[in-house]
């Protein structure tokens, strides 16, 4: 499986801007710049895209770990904080709440552990990777 995604950009760093589109056309021409990935400006950036691909990732990951031994959650409820200091990503933290049945406390953080560390985006970053785990 492969999928894609694209950008276009105009200008310069600081004054110029872009477009970013997904295959699956949930982005389809998102306006990103210097602004919206620096200060408050109205569009997305990388960080904020990297950080929404990890929740997702880890909240699937952690539905499917529950799956495997038979537990349906009621609901996932998942938080990922992104650190950029400088240009340097140096972490990111996943929050969860869960509302889940047959489940303790106990077990339900050693799923969102294995979950932190074996989801594929997790996998696929070499920076330091956190959780916490709220069973509600």
């Amino acid at each position: 499986m492969k999928r894609t995604a694209s950008a276009h950009w105009e200008g310069d760093l600081k004054t110029g801007n872009g477009n970013i589109s997904s295959q699956s056309t949930v982005l389809n021409k998102t306006q990103y710049s210097f602004n919206t990935r620096f200060a408050d400006g109205i569009g997305t950036n990388p960080e904020e895209l990297l950080a929404a691909a990890h929740v997702g990732c880890f909240t699937m990951a952690v539905s499917a770990t529950l799956a495997q031994t038979g537990i349906v959650a009621t609901s996932l409820d998942t938080i990922a904080t992104l650190t950029l200091e400088g240009l340097d990503v140096t972490g990111i933290h996943l929050s969860i709440k869960g509302v889940v049945t047959g489940i303790t406390k106990q077990q339900f953080e050693e799923v969102t552990k294995g979950a932190e560390k074996n989801c594929i985006i997790s996998k696929a970053l070499k920076v330091a990777i956190t959780s916490d785990a709220t069973l509600l």
